[in-house]
């Protein structure tokens, strides 16, 4: 049995020195700032812009490449390019290039954080009961062989009477989850996505390649004594442990091309966020694959979206009554040393002036069952709904006024 362990930080990235104090970053994000993370190793931040990267016949890493280039022959001393990649990879993306990543150390430990009542009004779709028809369907189509897994999300639309502050909303986020990856990315069109993150996609590091994929999981319980039930009940769990084994199998066989000497532990291990237990394993290896080919190889992984990976997109587009965009879809960084991080964009929200829409998905298998699955969409809203003062059950009613604690 493996041990549990606590969630694993990412490398260091490759701009200057921490040179900038982490608050005063976080101080600076706006909707329209193009990148901010906050991780157990740094916080980072791109707050200008020194171009786009225009659509193309080229592929995405060559024009990614291209448009760093001419950032540094025009004066560019670091350039980076940012951004967000959305679920569905034929999209359009929506990547810039900055002139630099400013980076700081980790974000302080944040007293606890309270605010003014925050009226807003709560709506599911699907709903609870239209969810759990959606999983019946799908693990119906797995028995007929019609496909090995699927991810069905659902969302929760809130509507506020008063704007969003964006960098309290974060600072919540990155109290409540230390171990995560906080987050906010500029979309366009006025749209930010923003969330808490437990799960590397992937990062590049002078030459060496690390890929943490989560697959199964489980909700967490405020009694210390069933939480550790539930951990060492996911570790034996005979649905959880198939469901993160195609995950790691695929992430496996889509990097062994870009890094034959790719490392992959046999068992995985256990990593939290204070709502949900999730199955782990970190992959390593060497590469000379730069950080976006890494991460596009890879995206999406069946832990977003299934298998086979055509079928499942399919059948996701047939059963969920909503657009994902950059829902599941991944955020982050590359440089032009091919350095970088790319962070899989779960336990997230959009942002548009006053509204708010909220992402939750579970992967369905054959042995899923409807209302277990509804629970866990349930327990991982809690990421979002905690840093917004909002109460759990509120998941599948129409909201009220909450206080913001």
């Amino acid at each position: 049995m493996s041990a549990i362990t606590s969630n694993p930080t990412e490398h260091s990235p490759t701009s200057s020195p921490a040179d900038a104090d982490a608050q005063s970053l976080l101080a600076q994000v706006r909707p329209s700032t193009p990148l901010f993370i906050a991780s157990p190793r740094h916080t980072l931040l791109a707050s200008s812009l020194h171009g786009i990267v225009a659509p193309g016949a080229a592929s995405l890493p060559s024009r990614v490449r291209k448009a760093l280039a001419r950032a540094t022959a025009t004066g560019a001393a670091a350039p980076v390019a940012v951004g967000a990649v959305p679920f569905d990879p034929t999209r359009p993306a929506a990547l810039s290039v900055a002139p630099t990543l400013r980076r700081a150390r980790a974000l302080p430990p944040a007293a606890p954080l309270r605010g003014e009542r925050l009226p807003c009004r709560m709506r599911a779709v699907p709903t609870g009961a239209d969810y759990t028809v959606a999983v019946a369907e799908a693990v119906r189509r797995i028995a007929l062989g019609e496909i090995d897994k699927v991810v069905l999300a659902r969302t929760l639309e809130l509507a506020s009477d008063r704007p969003v502050e964006l960098p309290t909303l974060l600072a919540r986020l990155a109290s409540r989850n230390p171990l995560g990856y906080t987050f906010s990315v500029a979309l366009g069109d006025g749209r930010t996505l923003l969330g808490a993150s437990p799960e590397l996609l992937v990062s590049r590091s002078d030459g060496m390649l690390r890929a943490n994929p989560l697959a199964g999981s489980a909700p967490r319980a405020a009694d210390p004594q069933e939480d550790r039930r539930r951990a060492q009940a996911l570790l034996v769990s005979r649905k959880d442990l198939e469901e993160h084994r195609l995950v790691v199998e695929a992430v496996a066989h889509a990097l062994r091309p870009l890094c034959p000497q790719l490392q992959v532990p046999a068992r995985p291990s256990l990593v939290h966020t204070p709502a949900m237990w999730h199955l782990s394993t970190e992959i390593s290896g060497a590469t000379e694959a730069d950080a976006l080919t890494l991460a596009l190889a890879l995206h999406p992984t069946p832990a977003v979206c299934g298998l086979p990976r055509g079928r499942a997109h399919a059948l996701i587009q047939q059963l969920e009554p909503f657009d994902r965009a950059f829902y599941a879809g991944a955020f982050g960084w590359t440089d032009a040393y091919g350095d970088g991080e790319w962070v899989v964009a779960i336990r997230c929200a959009e942002l548009k002036e006053r509204q708010l829409r909220l992402f939750s998905g579970a992967g369905i298998v054959a042995q899923s069952q409807p209302e277990a699955e509804l629970a866990e969409t349930a327990a991982k809203f809690r990421t979002m709904l905690d840093a917004l003062g909002l109460a759990h059950e509120e998941a599948d009613q129409p909201a009220t006024a909450e206080t913001l604690a």
